[in-house]
């Protein structure tokens, strides 16, 4: 898909998803039974006036998915009142510099690291998640475009019956840098970890594949409880684009 291509007309906006696999699982056609968030949201707006573009893709995090050039990719199809929800988290813990070499340092600050990648014998200056966060949201804003910051989908972990929570690792950042620039956010985590608790744990692991990776009412239950925070916040712009 090039970006903005399925652009309604010159006028209408376009929803861009960027992510991982919980918000697009493999071409997001649930051919291996795993489905992400993103591939739903098309069904609660109204189609003839939005479009949806899900650029997330399996395996990346909020470093690789910048450093691949999966957002160079996303980046020219931007116009002046598109949306662009990000939401990364699950990939972003591991080794720097060897193996899939993906991981961003821990938290929101300035700090980085150069590494000698492995797969390549040269450096790469590594940056917290909080700084490749700010640049999706930064270059979207220049370009016109509207950001939300979504905490990660929670994984299939539990203790004593209640599902584990992100509260002080990637959701908890998420929240920080969205604040820090003035953008909307959304506790994708929260949401979906009170649905998981409420319904209790034997049920609620029915929803996932394996630690991570949703099924098919998993990953409806995420983009129900995406599309009920939107209605809470109100006059948020897209929300006139909600099918009510």
């Amino acid at each position: 898909m090039q970006a903005g291509e399925t652009r309604v007309d010159e006028n209408a906006p376009i929803l861009f998803l960027i992510g991982d696999s919980t918000v697009k699982n493999g071409r997001g056609d649930g051919s291996n039974g795993q489905w992400g968030w993103g591939s739903f949201f098309q069904q609660f707006i109204d189609s003839t006036r939005i479009t949806v573009e899900n650029f997330a893709l399996g395996g990346r995090s909020s470093r690789s998915f910048f450093t691949e050039g999966l957002w160079d990719k996303v980046r020219p199809g931007l116009k002046k009142g598109d949306y662009v929800f990000m939401q990364f988290g699950h990939n972003d813990g591991g080794p720097l510099n060897t193996g899939r070499a993906r991981a961003s340092l821990k938290g929101v600050g300035n700090e980085s690291q150069t590494v000698i990648m492995e797969r390549t014998g040269g450096p790469e200056t590594v940056y917290t998640y909080g700084h490749y966060l700010r640049l999706y949201i930064r270059q979207a804003k220049a370009m016109g475009a509207i950001p939300v910051v979504v905490s990660p989908t929670p994984n299939n972990r539990w203790n004593d019956g209640k599902i584990m929570r992100q509260d002080q690792a990637y959701a908890k950042w998420a929240k920080e840098v969205a604040d820090q620039e003035g953008v909307s956010f959304i506790d994708l985590n929260k949401l979906s970890c009170d649905k998981c608790d409420a319904m209790g744990e034997e049920k609620a692991r029915k929803l996932f594949m394996d630690t991570v990776h949703t099924n098919y009412e998993g990953a409806i239950m995420n983009c129900e409880s995406l599309v009920e925070a939107l209605k809470a916040m109100g006059d948020f712009s897209l929300n006139k684009y909600l099918i009510k």
